[in-house]
């Protein structure tokens, strides 16, 4: 799973110049993993490619109480689930406190996990995102940026596509995707900073791969409108 500050920037660059919706729906669809990686249930197996099948081989294992197993599958899915969270809340210290917690419970629960219509990285991510709910909900805190850098990770020198969104900082991009609503902001972290496919993010919501596709698309429209406007 990947950052994907870039992506979301060419995304946002096509919406703002108006491009037409499957134009959109196309630069965001460049963000899903190889298809067939990480999701289905048996009748998928001969559709995975060799990094999916040991997923879900440790899977399979950590649900028969294989702590190994499960601490593999911990090593793997740790950062994408960081970082979900970390851009929630925008606190390093909560994040590893509410990661921590993700995988405990996770741990916890795991013989009970079924392949039947649920990735295992979406279904850490559902618990990710029940915990920082009840977070918000306990402490009555205002989601907000706070003084944690947010990390810069494209390297390569910028595209034109690039170069539109050039004056707008990852900060502020963070606090428009923050400003958005619930299962819109929730949708665009899933897909751009925590690199979930359309299903694995659709599984976590709770929707439709349709609906997902949707979702990231009304976003980044909106999301391309919000910060036109901030930036002029």
């Amino acid at each position: 799973m990947r950052e994907s500050w870039g992506d979301l920037r060419v995304a946002l660059a096509l919406a703002g110049a108006g491009a037409d919706d499957p134009t959109v729906l196309a630069a965001l669809a460049h963000v899903d993993p190889t298809p067939g990686s990480g999701h289905g249930g048996p009748a998928f197996e001969e559709n995975l490619d060799p990094e999916a099948q040991r997923l879900r081989a440790l899977v399979d294992l950590a649900t028969q109480g294989d702590a190994e197993a499960f601490g593999q599958l911990y090593d793997h899915y740790v950062g994408g689930i960081y970082r979900f969270i970390y851009y929630r809340v925008g606190s390093a210290q909560l994040a590893e406190d509410l990661t921590s917690e993700t995988f405990v419970r996770g741990l916890r629960a795991v013989n009970r996990f079924s392949w039947q219509g649920k990735d295992f990285g979406a279904w850490l991510t559902t618990i990710a995102r029940n915990l920082i709910t009840d977070h918000f909900k306990s402490s009555r805190s205002r989601l907000e940026i706070v003084s944690d850098s947010v990390p810069e990770t494209r390297q390569s020198p910028p595209t034109p596509e690039d170069e539109v969104l050039s004056l707008v900082s990852n900060e502020i991009l963070l606090a428009a995707v923050n400003a958005l609503p619930e299962e819109q902001r929730d949708c665009i972290l899933m897909r751009f900073m925590q690199g979930l496919s359309i299903a694995q993010t659709a599984a976590a919501l709770g929707r439709s791969e349709g609906a997902v596709k949707q979702l990231q698309l009304r976003a980044v429209r909106s999301l391309a409108k919000n910060i036109t406007e901030d930036v002029r």
